[in-house]
């Protein structure tokens, strides 16, 4: 029997719910062995370059009352090229073997790495999407830590990233974008040579205008990507200071595994040079709410109409609209329909519909452009202390989860999502939180098309106060993230919520520079959401001095593990719903871990069946308060890769999972999952 190690055993009852759950991301607690030298050294350990704002350029504009979010100057694009291919735009799909080079001393950009005529015949190669940690790294999927610290998993700084592509001729009269769904964690893009610009975050899609200068129709086109990712020690080898950024999110190394590289798809894309860039969607009560964001890349003015078709099973009949767009200018352009037909999104029945939006020429006739999206009739709100989810109360059994697998890191396969999210209703739950980053569109798509709720979230974990004052004074990444997330997800039926943030730092004299942080991601939300859903965030207390900002009071616990013991959740609950008595309440995270095919008493730490007794003591807790708790989520779903520092001994391997780290072996707390009940 191994020997019970986990988290440098934070049996901390004495410690009190806040200053345990900080100690809980705290400093490492074992030594890291061996590390490739070259890993650990050169321009891992330095964050790279910082402007005064995010490179991306986030921001809101309100357009005819709606608000647009904006990248690069332009409207942030639909991201469905990936999946959907529409007629009126072209597609050249990146996803393929690159020529890939690491660059520990920082000499690319110098070196001319980017330039269309560098010789990159010598470097080495990758594959496209795929996280370069598993490009050689022993055993990286398993529990035996004898080798952790060897391989390209503990490669750090920068590595660059080459390809070419053809694009046919006609794309001189075309805007060119091109689209990228994740790279971790900044991105620095060129073509032909040209920068197109840098991205910071290492999940929200971002798309860069190509340029006319940059772009060569008819001709081979070279594609530079520069990707930096920040160390996360000083020395793997021995117990040492973290490495820290405080413009980045997150800024210091966080319980989790900060997969590198490109991690998700690549494409090219030529639209028209008016384009529907954007649709929101907002179904309701047999109504369909429309904004439909038309931009114009021309000189002159454009004048046409907007036919929008709510899709089969609807029983609406296509709706044409005028639109006048300035030049270099963006429109948007509001419909409201009756969709009497159509079927309402719910969990026990997920129908999804497809609506199409057209743009016309000012003769009606001839088509623009056009983009289809999916969406889903339900509505979500608040009221009486309980989620009501198309006027009914819900509750949400739950699951946080890591998407990754040891074969593929974040670059998971279609069948890879498959399997993990099919135990979310193997074990009869109903919901997910995408702890603590947003997910690749299939996702998405897997939870609108099987019923699954979903908490959606962003990369604020473990923020400290002086960050939030940068982020919300200056650099604007947080506020950047909730943005898009929001943007990006919007037509998503099973997205019923948005978490800002897990766990951050809470500053003192009644918290001003906290409050201040999430009430301005909460607005940035707000002001992009038709739909109105509620905002809540995973707090380390439940004594958050803003939990009267947020609309779901929403807070992770671990008494009887972290601190206190299992029967003192009940009463924390009672007192938070005391002082807050309008507002649902979620618990965002509990758990505790085991050793799988550790079996014991119950009262043994480590065991299968001490985790499970846990859970069950929680959720009895929990269901005895289902009128004012609405979500309970376990954490978490499976073993999880963690670079925080601890467990290295097993790999660097969270063991706090319902499954083991191979997505199949069961604990015994994943049937209790299945058997619990309200």
């Amino acid at each position: 029997m191994r020997p019970i190690r986990r988290r440098s055993m934070l049996q901390a009852a004495a410690l009190t719910p806040i200053a345990a759950s900080m100690v809980a991301g705290a400093a490492p607690a074992a030594a890291a062995p061996a590390l490739d030298a070259a890993a650990a050294a050169g321009s891992g350990n330095q964050p790279p370059p910082h402007g005064d704002r995010e490179p991306a350029g986030t921001e809101l504009r309100t357009i005819a009352g709606t608000g647009v979010v904006f990248q690069y100057d332009a409207v942030v694009p639909a991201f469905d090229g990936w999946r959907t291919h529409e007629p009126t735009r072209s597609y050249r799909d990146l996803d393929r073997t690159w020529r890939f080079r690491f660059d520990p001393d920082g000499v690319g950009e110098s070196e001319e790495w980017q330039g269309a005529g560098h010789d990159d015949s010598g470097w080495d190669s990758i594959a496209v999407p795929s996280a370069w940690d598993l490009k050689d790294t022993p055993g990286f999927g398993g529990y035996d830590g004898s080798r952790f610290g060897e391989g390209t998993a503990f490669a750090d700084g920068y590595a660059w990233y080459r390809t070419s592509i053809s694009v046919p001729g006609d794309w001189a009269a075309r805007h060119v974008r091109l689209a990228f769904l994740a790279v971790n964690y900044r991105a620095d893009v060129w073509l032909n040579g040209q920068h197109l610009g840098a991205h910071e975050g290492g999940y929200a899609p971002f798309a860069l205008p190509t340029g006319d200068a940059a772009l060569r129709p008819g001709r081979v086109n070279v594609i530079a990507v520069r990707v930096h990712r920040l160390a996360s020690w000083e020395d793997y080898t021995q117990p040492s200071p973290s490495i820290t950024d405080p413009y980045a999110i997150p800024w210091k190394p966080v319980d989790y595994w900060p997969y590198a590289g490109i991690t998700r798809s690549v494409w090219l894309e030529a639209v028209p040079t008016v384009t529907v860039a954007k649709v929101l969607l907002a179904a309701a009560d047999g109504e369909l709410e429309v904004r439909a964001v038309v931009e114009n890349r021309r000189d002159e003015a454009f004048t046409g109409r907007v036919v929008l078709d709510a899709g089969k099973g609807t029983g609406a009949k296509p709706v044409s609209v005028p639109v006048d767009v300035p030049a270099g200018g963006v429109a948007v352009t509001r419909i409201q329909t009756g969709i009497p037909d159509a079927p309402a999104w719910s969990a026990e029945r997920p129908a999804v519909l497809t609506a199409t939006t057209k743009l016309l020429a000012a003769s009606g006739t001839s088509l623009v452009d056009q983009l289809s999206d999916r969406y889903g009739m339900r509505t979500v709100e608040i009221s009486d202390a309980k989620l009501l989810v198309n006027g009914k109360p819900a509750f949400l059994k739950a699951l946080n989860w890591h998407e990754e697998t040891g074969a593929h890191g974040r670059a998971m396969t279609r069948t890879d999502y498959d399997r993990e999210l099919g135990h979310v209703l193997a074990t009869n739950s109903n919901a997910v939180r995408n702890t603590v980053y947003t997910r690749h569109p299939y996702a998405y798509d897997w939870t609108d098309a099987h019923g699954v709720y979903v908490m959606d979230d962003i990369d604020n974990m473990w923020v400290n106060a002086a960050q939030e004052k940068l982020q919300t004074e200056q650099y604007g990444l947080s506020r950047a993230m909730a943005l898009t997330m929001a943007w990006n997800n919007h037509n998503h039926p099973s997205v019923v919520c948005w978490c800002l943030q897990n766990e951050s730092e809470i500053d003192g004299n009644g918290a001003p520079i906290y409050r201040a942080w999430l009430a301005d991601m909460k607005a940035a939300v707000k002001a992009v959401d038709l739909t109105a859903r509620p905002v809540t965030w995973a707090s380390h207390t439940t004594n958050d001095p803003a939990f009267d900002i947020a609309d779901i009071v929403g807070f992770n616990e671990y008494f009887g593990y972290f601190y206190g013991k299992n029967e003192d959740l009940g009463p924390a609950i009672d007192a938070v719903h005391a002082r807050y008595p309008d507002k649902p309440i979620m618990i965002t995270e509990n758990g505790s871990w085991s050793f799988f095919g550790h079996h014991g008493p119950e009262t043994e730490v480590g065991t299968e069946e001490w985790q499970a007794m846990n859970f069950r003591s929680h959720w009895a807790q929990v269901a005895e308060r289902k009128d004012y708790v609405a979500g309970y989520f376990f954490w978490v779903l499976k073993d999880y890769k963690t670079r925080a520092g601890y467990n290295q001994e097993y790999n660097g391997i969270s063991e706090m999972g319902a499954l083991a780290f191979d997505g199949t072996t069961k604990r015994v707390v994943y049937h209790n999952i299945k058997d619990a009940e309200l």
